[in-house]
């Protein structure tokens, strides 16, 4: 059973920077993509950043240039970092993963901007 454990969340000013971290109870290796998705009140889930197998990474259009999405392999951990944050960046973080055998989610992580 794949396990994910988010971390790293919190109450940051606007302008700041985070740093979230999911560790996985299982090698990365056995992933094809992973990934992270956020959910403000009232809105769906959207897709943060999502990094694949190969290293090829993904972010939307509205978080290019402030996002970075990287793992360690050894760690079986994978990280989130966003920098200029906005009130509007508040939400629950997730961490996602997917693989042959399917994909999983993590708890999730609040991450709250104050102005």
């Amino acid at each position: 059973q794949v396990q994910l454990v988010e971390s790293g969340g919190g109450l940051v000013q606007a302008g700041g920077s985070l740093r979230l971290s999911c560790a996985s109870s299982v090698s990365l290796a056995r992933f094809n993509a992973m990934g992270w998705y956020r959910q403000a009140p009232g809105k769906e889930r959207e897709m943060v950043a999502t990094i694949f197998d190969n290293g090829v990474t993904h972010f939307p259009s509205s978080l290019k240039g402030r996002t970075t999405i990287s793992r360690d392999n050894a760690k079986n951990t994978i990280y989130l970092q966003m920098n200029s944050l906005k009130p509007e960046d508040t939400a629950v973080y997730y961490c996602n993963v997917v693989g042959p055998m399917g994909g999983y989610w993590g708890q999730g992580t609040q991450v709250t901007v104050s102005s």
